[in-house]
């Protein structure tokens, strides 16, 4: 079984379709498995949903899936944020909201555990330090965690009781073993590490592998999009610089 594993799409179907052909591309994947914040900030919310549903997918829920079904207040995101958040919430439909709102905050496929932003609070902590991974490790009843929510590719590795993190190099295959990690893929549709690429990963049970790739995309013709949708500024400017 290979799964597609991916995080924050917000919205951005431009990255979305080539995250999900570079998949295809790289001997292709049974399974989606999605980390939360599909929606929020970007221009085609309802089209992203849509072509998620058309496969195999186990999907969590992140925190801006939740402001915008109205089930999380936006009162601690930024202005930009909050905005996005209200017009993406009048441009869903009603069966757009029935998906967002089915979504667990926590899921399992096991070997591994999937949340947004970590298992000591799934739609808010931004796990990227010690002292948020052994919160999660402490929490973690599978081998594997996969977070998203940063939008930072890592791997955790619990490193007996004292987590290391490593730098999650791109198309390179990791042997999972013995030991416990913390994944994260990277983001999709906003990707915040100083690269605007679309970052994703692919689990390969058979190897006992994940491997983590990065594409290209026509970020002109989103960020043309979020202009015609008025859309705040800094959301558009950001997707040129992967900040």
């Amino acid at each position: 079984m290979r799964a597609l594993v991916l995080a924050d799409v917000h919205a951005n179907l431009e990255a979305l379709r080539r995250v999900l052909e570079d998949g295809q591309n790289h001997s292709g994947f049974d399974v989606i498995w999605c980390l939360g914040d599909t929606v929020g900030y970007g221009p085609d919310p309802t089209a992203c949903l849509e072509l998620l549903r058309q496969y195999d997918l186990l999907a969590v829920a992140g925190n801006h899936d939740c402001a915008v079904i109205g089930t999380l207040s936006t009162d601690e995101f930024n202005v930009a944020a909050a905005e996005a958040a209200h017009w993406t919430a009048h441009h869903l439909s009603a069966e757009d909201k029935e998906f967002l709102a089915s979504l667990p905050q926590v899921a399992t496929a096991a070997p591994f555990t999937l949340v947004h932003g970590s298992l000591r609070a799934p739609l808010w902590e931004y796990l990227l330090d010690q002292e948020s991974a052994l919160a999660t490790l402490a929490s973690l009843r599978t081998q594997f965690c996969l977070v998203g929510h940063s939008h930072i590719p890592f791997i955790c590795q619990e490193n007996q009781g004292t987590p290391r993190f490593v730098e999650f190099t791109e198309d390179k295959p990791f042997d999972l073993g013995e030991e416990r990690w913390i994944i994260n893929p990277g983001g999709v549709g906003q990707p915040r590490d100083r690269d605007p690429r679309p970052s994703y990963a692919i689990y390969d049970s058979a190897r006992m592998t994940v491997v983590r790739h990065r594409v290209t995309y026509d970020i002109q013709e989103t960020q043309e999009k979020m202009r015609q949708a008025k859309l705040p500024w800094p959301l558009i400017e950001r997707l040129s610089y992967g900040a």
